[in-house]
């Protein structure tokens, strides 16, 4: 897989799920950060984020089932019910008791699913341009997409959902070895059967597969309304747009909420710089690494 070493200077651990190895980073020591992505991209996402934090905290970077450097299998379902319990079963591998959790785009509601089952865990909080509540918002783009038989042609054949990801999820030009490095684990039809699968996946309607899963996300997001919390928000973003940004200020009104106007969906490319000094303000306040020895 072509993805530059210099962008991605990490060696992943394998974790078995049952025959399926999940991919996930474990840089660093210190208090714990759960770091999540979502679709289309995988832990490559949080690569400047984990070499700026990784000589103070411990940080586990999963890429999901069927993302990044996970296996791939054909015929795995791939709802947001096993990607909670794929999780669920990664932190209790890792012993890890307590930790902070930072989500964007599906890491929203596959990492609130797993707090939903173990909020004594969750010890702070840092939201990215996610979901993790109902709604019937989605752009006509992506909705083409789920359209069958048209939907796998676009996504899985044309590279239609992460190829045009890397344009249309930012507002400023990446360089091209960061694009190809958000692009390098899809690279064929049978590469992103996950990118496909999690298109399908959106829970819009009652009656969807994935709609009581997130219902019950949903309902257990009121345990965490008093958690120290950081709203980094993109302002750009096609998907996740100001709707999505307001309901979290509302569900959660104790938020240090930063809205990064000119930024895109991938904020973390778009915004950076401005992401990491707002984010280490913030942590040196409310998740302050340990310590030094003497």
């Amino acid at each position: 897989m072509n993805v530059s070493p210099e962008l991605y200077p990490f060696t992943p651990h394998r974790f078995d799920l049952g025959g399926q190895a999940m991919s996930y980073l474990d840089e660093g020591q210190g208090p714990v950060i759960v770091m999540l992505h979502g679709n289309p991209t995988w832990s490559f996402f949080y690569r400047d984020l984990v070499l700026q934090l990784r000589d103070r905290y411990r940080l586990i970077v999963p890429d999901h089932l069927g993302c990044g450097l996970s296996d791939k299998p054909q015929d795995y379902p791939y709802r947001l019910a096993d990607h909670i319990a794929n999780l669920e079963k990664l932190i209790a591998h890792l012993a890890i008791e307590r930790h902070a959790l930072m989500v964007h785009d599906w890491g929203g509601a596959i990492g609130y699913g797993y707090a939903e089952r173990h909020p004594e865990r969750i010890t702070a909080q840092i939201i990215m341009n996610t979901a993790a509540f109902r709604s019937s918002e989605i752009p006509k783009r992506i909705s083409l997409c789920r359209v069958p038989r048209l939907g796998p042609l676009l996504v899985r054949g044309l590279n239609g959902f992460a190829g045009a990801a890397v344009w249309m999820a930012v507002t400023k030009r990446l360089p091209a070895k960061v694009r190809q490095g958000f692009l390098a684990p899809y690279d064929s039809w049978a590469n992103r059967v996950a990118v496909q699968r999690f298109v399908e996946d959106i829970p819009l309607a009652h009656g969807h597969p994935s709609w009581e899963t997130l219902l019950k996300v949903e309902a257990g997001l009121e345990q965490f309304r008093d958690l120290p919390t950081l709203i980094l928000w993109g302002g750009k973003d096609f998907c996740f747009t100001e709707n999505f940004y307001k309901e979290w200020q509302r569900r959660f009104p104790k938020a240090r909420s930063i809205y990064l106007e000119s930024a895109g969906h991938y904020l973390l490319e778009d915004a950076g710089p401005e992401v990491k000094q707002f984010l280490e303000g913030w942590l040196a306040e409310y998740y302050p690494p340990l310590p030094l020895d003497d």
